[in-house]
């Protein structure tokens, strides 16, 4: 089956208002820029996203953010971005903060059918106890929504905590190279949360840099199967930006 479509637009022109997304990659490395652009263009709002972080306020995520069309954001950073800390604070924006470890299982779990699991991480803090700020009252300041307590169960002596599976109704996903069956090659770290948040979401749409014909891919080499991906369109060259650039000052020799 040919997946290939021939525009981002086309692709997520049925992500409806009010839909949850998995969107993949780790900070500016390996996200979906070319489709989250289709998003912004088609004025898709009200999204529940799950995404290890939301960009930054310029890139990413973070320029669906910045246009009011993020509801709830899942993550397990948000560092890098001031403008979700602002409508985080004032009571714009709902936040669920999940362990890094456990929020890669969630979707995990979510792709292979496993409604729920039991982790140590977050035991004996307030990821147990509940009380979490998920929303905050217009304006800021009193709490609107808190995280509720966590089922806690002994296995071998051990405390752990039940975690739910996320499913996602669509998914965003950013792939090196993948073939017109929706095969896909992630770059090195470029890989981050991309085959997990494919899993989880009932429609995956991939962007890809480079697309070939199916065989054209050696079957060792595939690292998200076609099985998982719906749609596949091509990545626009351009959208690649560094998060954080570090340049180092040579000495000069005396």
């Amino acid at each position: 089956m040919d997946k290939v479509l021939d525009s981002p637009a086309r692709a997520v022109e049925d992500v409806p208002d009010g839909a949850t997304l998995a969107v993949g990659g780790f900070g500016l490395c390996g996200i979906p820029s070319t489709l989250i652009g289709a998003l912004v263009a088609a004025g898709t709002t009200g999204l529940r996203v799950v995404s290890n972080n939301c960009g930054v306020d310029d890139w990413g995520l973070g320029l669906l953010l910045r246009a009011g069309r993020i509801a709830r954001m899942t993550s397990s950073y948000v560092g890098e971005n001031k403008e979700f800390a602002r409508q985080y604070l004032s009571g714009e924006l709902e936040v669920e903060l999940t362990p890094q470890g456990t929020l890669a299982e969630r979707l995990r779990a979510g792709g292979a059918g496993i409604p729920a699991f039991f982790t140590p991480a977050g035991v004996g803090t307030q990821v147990e106890e509940g009380g979490l700020p998920w929303r905050y009252a217009p304006g800021g300041g009193a709490v609107a929504l808190a995280s509720p307590p966590k089922e806690v169960r002994k296995f071998g002596g051990r405390r752990y905590l039940l975690e739910e599976a996320i499913t996602a109704d669509f998914a965003l996903v950013r792939a090196e190279v993948a073939d017109r069956h929706g095969n896909c090659v992630f770059h090195a770290a470029a890989r981050n949360f991309n085959p997990l948040c494919a899993a989880a979401g009932r429609i995956t749409v991939v962007e890809a840099d480079r697309i070939v014909e199916a065989g054209e891919l050696p079957p060792d080499s595939v690292h998200l199967p076609g099985v998982y991906v719906d749609r596949v369109v091509a990545a626009d060259p351009a959208d690649r930006r560094i998060e954080r650039r570090t340049v180092s000052t040579s000495r000069q020799e005396a």
